[in-house]
């Protein structure tokens, strides 16, 4: 087994930035029921269909409200509204050549709001995601199989990780697919994910598993996609540092199982 060597220093979480998203996802909704209830106060004809509409704004905009400990309770039905938002509105984005802002957006809010409710209680089981390519392209280490397998030559973040991984006995995975990714965080059950990605990908899983906590930490691509990208590593062990309880000594992690 390699000894763990000097790792960088994880620091304070940074300011997530989700205002963008917050004000279009409360703001739309409350704009409705402005006018709808306006409408209603000045017009006798089809009162009825202004309130309603007034009423189903305030409803839409009232998941956004939800902080703390209730929105870890409904997180499932927030997040498959907010989602709804965030993919609904992306086209426009695209087209506003804002897409990667929008979507970072909306991964900044989601972050606030999974802080807030761990602001009280840390998480007890945390399973971290870590994508491929955060390899080098040209290395041959089959970390896929076993992240040990890593030279730890310091060229990528993979050497990092591993050894906080070893040092704090934390459970991750680095895949090459995101479906299996979804699968495994299934099976391990976390009460809290932290996943680092693209913004497409962090998107498509904040979408595909709306039931879990997911803290997510953007990928840099200065090669393009998928060929040699990098992250904030001390982003991520500030994120465990932060939300994640320490194991105890002597504690047993629950491996993941292996395919063959």
């Amino acid at each position: 087994m390699k000894e763990p060597r000097a790792l960088p220093i994880p620091g304070p979480l940074p300011v997530e930035r989700g205002a963008l998203f917050l004000w279009v996802r409360r703001g739309l909704p409350l704009a409705a029921a402005a006018l709808g209830f306006a409408s209603a106060a000045l017009h006798d004809a089809g009162r009825g269909w202004w309130m309603l509409l007034g009423v189903g704004a305030l409803a839409a905009a009232w998941p956004s409200f939800i902080r703390g400990e209730a929105y870890g309770r409904n997180r499932a039905a927030i997040m498959r509204q907010d989602t709804l938002w965030a993919n609904a509105l992306r086209p426009l984005a695209r087209w506003l050549r804002l897409e990667d802002t929008w979507i970072l957006s909306f991964c900044g809010y989601n972050n606030q709001r999974v802080r807030e409710a761990f602001s009280s209680r840390q998480a007890k089981r945390a399973l971290i995601l870590l994508p491929h390519c955060i390899q080098m392209a040209r290395c041959k280490a089959g970390i896929l199989d076993d992240l040990q397998a890593c030279y730890d030559c310091g060229l990528c973040p993979v050497g990092d990780y591993m050894n906080a991984a070893l040092l704090n006995r934390w459970e991750g995975r680095i895949t090459n697919r995101s479906h299996k990714a979804y699968r495994e965080a299934r099976e391990y059950r976390p009460d809290l994910v932290v996943a680092v990605s693209c913004t497409d990908r962090l998107l498509k899983g904040l979408t595909k598993m709306p039931e879990i906590p997911c803290y997510v930490v953007p990928l840099a691509l200065p090669h393009g996609m998928c060929v040699d990208t990098d992250f904030s590593v001390p982003h991520l062990f500030a994120a465990m540092e932060s939300l994640v309880q320490p194991l105890p000594a002597g504690a047993k992690v629950q491996p993941l199982v292996r395919e063959a």
